[in-house]
């Protein structure tokens, strides 16, 4: 099964695949743009403060997929030595960092007319300043580590440790007192938000993860053709 995952063989798609993901980013994101900005209504507290929305909570949950996908991977990776996991996960953490940071700023600039401060020490904005800490960590090992046996192990530690922090992100605001309100959207029941703001919601989530997905292939395209140049038929 996992001899699909060699790279060279990947490299045949996905070398082709960043030119149709950007023009269907850029169709998803336009029609999320216009759903969001004009047609979505306004908060009737926060009036169009609450437009932050469609960028803040996209990015807040694409940064929780992708470190929850990369602890997968790699856990999966290094239980039964493929090598190729860890490349994929080492291309994924880069757009993750991006949204995280997103999610932080963006959450910034909606706290200020909305709670009055720029920051606060709430549980789910600390709980995403240390997932963004992890982030950080788990791409700086791969640059300060040359043996990959080493770098292997230490980037699944820093993965094990910090997807404990994935759920507390996530409940935070259900198992604390905190600033943020409780969540809208509920998979196993009704949700709070209303159709008129969740369907753009839901599409600027679209957008995102397919821009995830566009930096995920060119990082990875680079990761493999920096290994081809080297005359490397594998990792």
């Amino acid at each position: 099964m996992f001899k699909y995952f060699e790279p060279n063989k990947i490299f045949l798609i996905t070398s082709r695949a960043p030119r149709y993901v950007l023009l269907l980013f850029v169709i998803v994101l336009s029609i999320g743009l216009i759903e969001a900005l004009i047609f979505s209504p306004e908060d009737y507290k926060q009036s169009h403060t609450v437009r932050i929305m469609y960028v803040h909570v996209p990015a807040a949950w694409i940064t929780l997929g992708i470190f929850s996908l990369i602890t997968f991977l790699s856990i999966i990776g290094y239980i039964f030595k493929i090598i190729n996991f860890f490349l994929i996960s080492k291309s994924l953490a880069p757009s993750g960092l991006v949204f995280n940071l997103i999610a932080l700023v963006t959450g910034s600039i909606w706290g200020k007319p909305t709670w009055g401060t720029w920051w606060a020490w709430d549980a789910r904005i600390t709980s995403m300043l240390i997932l963004f800490l992890f982030y950080l960590l788990y791409l700086i090992s791969w640059r300060i580590f040359e043996s990959k046996d080493k770098v292997f192990k230490i980037t699944t530690m820093i993965t094990i440790l910090g997807i404990i922090n994935v759920p507390i992100t996530k409940y935070s605001v259900d198992w604390w007192n905190t600033l943020h309100q409780p969540a809208s959207i509920n998979l196993l029941s009704k949700s709070s938000i209303h159709t008129s703001m969740l369907f753009p919601l839901l599409i600027m989530t679209a957008a995102f993860a397919l821009f995830s997905l566009l930096i995920f292939l060119m990082k990875y395209n680079t990761e493999l053709i920096k290994i081809k140049n080297k005359g490397l038929d594998r990792l």
